[in-house]
């Protein structure tokens, strides 16, 4: 069995956020780049599952520019075998799932991670199986694979579900697909540098957004201290200023 992970290329949480251009362009310099952390979890239960002996290549894939090519790397140290960047600027979702479609037609399973923690659109997954006409699962937190057939855990409103799947499919990854995500080993990182990193010309798709500018959050109110006898006054303060009651 083959599995796919979607890599999505994002700054660091730490990484201070500025934009260029009169707020018209998101300014590179200075950025950490990381594995988006819910595709690292995904990539890391891919590893496990193969080191399990239920699957027999893990491939890695991302839309980006010859900057993601780190992130990658990273990837192939935690575990992939292979790695394939489509050159191009991811530019919206639907764009993203549409070059992805284009090199996902040879895997079993397809693992994306619930949402990109830059944009939040949550939306690539759902996109990639619709183009490839696979079924999809969503809030996957558990997956397994026994004699070719996979048995994934999701969250549902009051417990969880378990359900059989055939393959091929999509299956969107969220916090609980594993314990927590795989550290490179020396050996690992060693060994990423001689492992395939294919570059593929992007095709032809439309732009079905259009980003017009950018605006960072408001700042933080200053934090007001009350003294703890005067509940009257924090109860006012929550119902007025705060509108939390």
């Amino acid at each position: 069995m083959k599995i796919l992970v979607l890599i999505s290329n994002v700054p660091d949480t730490t990484t201070k956020i500025r934009f260029t251009g009169d707020n018209t362009a998101f300014d590179n310099a200075g950025v950490q780049w990381i594995i988006n952390p819910w595709d690292e979890l995904a990539l890391t239960r891919a590893v496990e599952l193969k080191e399990a002996g239920s699957v027999e290549k893990i491939t890695v894939a991302n839309v980006g520019s010859k900057l993601t090519e780190a992130t990658l790397r990273k990837a192939l140290a935690v575990g992939a075998d292979d790695a394939i960047r489509i050159d191009s600027d991811p530019k919206d979702a639907y764009f993203v799932a549409k070059q992805l479609a284009a090199v996902s037609g040879e895997y079993d399973i397809i693992l994306a991670g619930i949402e990109a923690s830059d944009y939040n659109g949550s939306a690539v997954g759902g996109m990639l199986a619709e183009l490839l006409g696979y079924n999809s699962v969503s809030a996957v937190s558990g997956l397994n694979i026994e004699k070719g057939t996979a048995t994934v855990n999701r969250e549902i409103d009051g417990g969880s579900q378990v359900l059989t799947i055939a393959v091929p499919v999509v299956l969107i990854v969220q916090k609980g697909i594993t314990k927590e995500p795989r550290i490179p080993a020396m050996r690992g990182i060693m060994m990423a540098r001689k492992k395939p990193l294919n570059v593929v010309p992007p095709i032809e798709a439309d732009e079905k957004t259009v980003f017009v500018n950018y605006e960072l959050p408001s700042p933080k109110a200053a934090c007001k201290m009350v003294d703890e006898d005067n509940a009257k006054e924090l109860i006012a303060m929550l119902h007025e200023e705060a509108k939390v009651l």
